[in-house]
C-alpha cells in the first residue's frame, strides 16, 4: 500500500479563489487530444458503422434480454431438476412451491396486522367502559406482544445492518485517512489488519455476547442485547474493505495537488476538507460499498447465533421446525435475502456514480 508522508499537511491558511486557481493549473495539464486532420480535399472521411436500430438492439439484448433469458433457464432448469432431489423433509421444492409459500407468509402478515388492530380496538372499548362507569383505575394500556411476521423480520434486519455498517463507516474512514497520509501510522496498523480481516463472523460472535451482556445489564434496555450484539458483529466484519479502500485512495492522491495546499499554506483542516476528502471520495464509496456486502452476508448468521428477531432467526426457526414447508420457506427467504443484498450494492453503486461525478479536483 502505498503512503503518503505526513509532512505534506504544513499549518497555514489562503482563500478559496487561490485554491480554485492552483487546482485549475494542475487541472491544465492533462494533454487534450488534437483535432483530426482532414484530407487535402477540406473534409474528412465518413466512417461507416452499424445502424442506430441495430445498435439499440444490441444494448437491450445485452441489458435486458440475456439476464431475462438467463433468469428463465435457472427457473426451468430448477423446476425440472428439483423433483429428482430428496431432502430429509421430501423433494426439493420447486420456484411454484417456494411461490407459494411466499404468498402465504404475506397472508400471514396480514392477518397478524388484522389481529393487532383488533386487540388496540378491543382495548380501547374496555377502557371506555372503565372510564364510563367512573373506574379510571380500571384502565390498561398494554402492548401488543404477538410474533414478528416475515416482513417484521425483514425490516429488523435491515436496521440492524444499518447500523452496524454506520459504525464500521465511522470508525474505518478516520483509520484510512490517517493511515494514508501517516507511513507511520500505516505501518503499526497494516499487520492488525492483515490478521483481524479474515476472521469469520462465527469467532467475532462469543465475544461479542459475553462483552454486551456484561454491559448491558438492564431489564429493559434502550436496544435489545441481540440486536446490539448481531450490530456489533456485522460492524466488526464489514469495516476493513472501507479502511483499506479509504487508506489506499488517500495515499494516491496527486502528489501536485498536495503540493497546491502546501504552497498556498493550507491549515491540516483545510487540506483535509476541501483537497484530501473530495479526491478520495470515489474510493471511500467504494470500500463502502463492499463493506455493506459484506455486513449483509454476515448479519444472517450473527442473528442464527444471537436469535435477532430478523430474516436468519426465521431461517433457523424453520430449519429447527422441520415441516413440510419449512424447506419451501427457507429457500423463498434465500431469495428474499439475495434480493435486498441486490437492491442495497445497486443502492450504493448509484451513490458511488453521483460522487464520482460530483466530486473533481
Amino acid at each position: 500500500m502505498a503512503t503518503v508522508f505526513a509532512n505534506q499537511f504544513d499549518s497555514g491558511s489562503a482563500d478559496e479563489p487561490a485554491i480554485e486557481a492552483a487546482a485549475g493549473s494542475v487541472a491544465g495539464k492533462v494533454a487534450v487530444p488534437s483535432e483530426p486532420e482532414t484530407s487535402s480535399e477540406g473534409s474528412a472521411p465518413k466512417k461507416s458503422g452499424p445502424s442506430p436500430l441495430a445498435g439499440l438492439i444490441g444494448k437491450w439484448g445485452k441489458s435486458l434480454i440475456a439476464p431475462v433469458l438467463g433468469i428463465l433457464i435457472f427457473i426451468g432448469l430448477w423446476a425440472a431438476l428439483a423433483p429428482q432431489v430428496e431432502t430429509s423433509l421430501g423433494a426439493l421444492p420447486g420456484p411454484v412451491e417456494v411461490a407459494e409459500q411466499g404468498v402465504s407468509l404475506v397472508g400471514e402478515w396480514q392477518a397478524a396486522n388484522e389481529k393487532e388492530a383488533q386487540f388496540y380496538a378491543d382495548q380501547d372499548a374496555r377502557n371506555a367502559e372503565a372510564i364510563a362507569a367512573g373506574n379510571s383505575a380500571g384502565v390498561r394500556n398494554f402492548e401488543y406482544a404477538g410474533p414478528p411476521t416475515f416482513l417484521d423480520q425483514i425490516f429488523t434486519s435491515l436496521e440492524t445492518v444499518a447500523l452496524g455498517f454506520a459504525l464500521a463507516t465511522v470508525v474505518a474512514v478516520p483509520l484510512g485517512l490517517a493511515a494514508g497520509l501517516s507511513p507511520l501510522f500505516n505501518a503499526a496498523i497494516n499487520p492488525l489488519i492483515q490478521i483481524m480481516k479474515p476472521v469469520s463472523p462465527l469467532a467475532w460472535l462469543p465475544i461479542v455476547t459475553m462483552v454486551i451482556s456484561a454491559t448491558i445489564t438492564s431489564a429493559d434496555p434502550m436496544l435489545p442485547k441481540a440486536f446490539v450484539i448481531s450490530a456489533l458483529v456485522v460492524m466488526l466484519c464489514s469495516l476493513w474493505p472501507t479502511l483499506i479502500n479509504t487508506a489506499v485512495g488517500t495515499s494516491s492522491i496527486d502528489k501536485d495537488l498536495l503540493n497546491v495546499g502546501r504552497v498556498l499554506k493550507l491549515g491540516w483542516f483545510a487540506k483535509l476538507t476541501r483537497l484530501v476528502l473530495p479526491a478520495s471520495l470515489p474510493y471511500i464509496f467504494t470500500g463502502m460499498r463492499l463493506s455493506l456486502g459484506v455486513g449483509w452476508m454476515v448479519l444472517i448468521a450473527a442473528e442464527m447465533l444471537a436469535q435477532n428477531p430478523g430474516l436468519g432467526k426465521f431461517v433457523w426457526d424453520e430449519f429447527q421446525n422441520g415441516s413440510s414447508q419449512s424447506l419451501a420457506r427457507i429457500m423463498f427467504a434465500v431469495v428474499v435475502i439475495g434480493f435486498i443484498g441486490f437492491g442495497l450494492d445497486r443502492i450504493m453503486m448509484a451513490l458511488q456514480s453521483l460522487v464520482s461525478k460530483n466530486h473533481k479536483i
